[in-house]
């Protein structure tokens, strides 16, 4: 009895040592990239070269402030046409290193908010009056997907 449950014991081990080493093998053709924050905006009508006029200017010095502070690694606008009067027709882009150094800076990027923009109040009432030229259709996060093999 006392060999039969050696013997079962070590058979469960060595099971556990080959799925360890297989899984350690693993090698994917794919590995994650780095994290973007993605806002889909649609325009007002006729309001085109106001809100553009708006990206150029505070935004983007905004985006360049992060950028040289290293919260940031880069950001663009993607403009596209709607199809429906309900679609999105600009992407805002700002890529991240990763999720978890995009959550280790937020406090510095509400820092440099306050810097750049102003107080809580005057950055809501930058929000409200954006809202009069675009409208926010929504906001996505997405992982850039590599397609190579992880360098280990």
């Amino acid at each position: 009895m006392k060999i039969k449950r050696t013997l079962i014991g070590s058979l469960v081990l060595l099971v556990l040592i080959v799925g360890v080493s297989v899984f350690a093998q693993v090698n994917r053709p794919y590995h994650n990239g780095s994290v973007w924050n993605i806002s889909f905006i649609r325009v007002k009508p006729g309001m085109d070269s106001a809100y553009m006029d708006h990206l150029a200017g505070s935004w983007k010095a905004n985006q360049e402030a992060a950028k040289k502070e290293g919260l940031i690694l880069s950001y663009k606008v993607i403009g596209t046409e709607g199809h429906t009067p309900g679609d999105w027709n600009l992407m805002l882009m700002t890529e991240f290193k990763d999720l978890a150094s995009m959550e280790a800076n937020e406090d510095k990027a509400d820092a440099l908010a306050q810097k750049m923009v102003g107080n809580d109040q005057k950055q809501m009432q930058g929000y409200k009056d954006r809202s009069e030229i675009r409208e926010v259709m929504g906001d996505r996060l997405a992982r850039e997907i590599i397609l190579e093999p992880k360098v280990r």
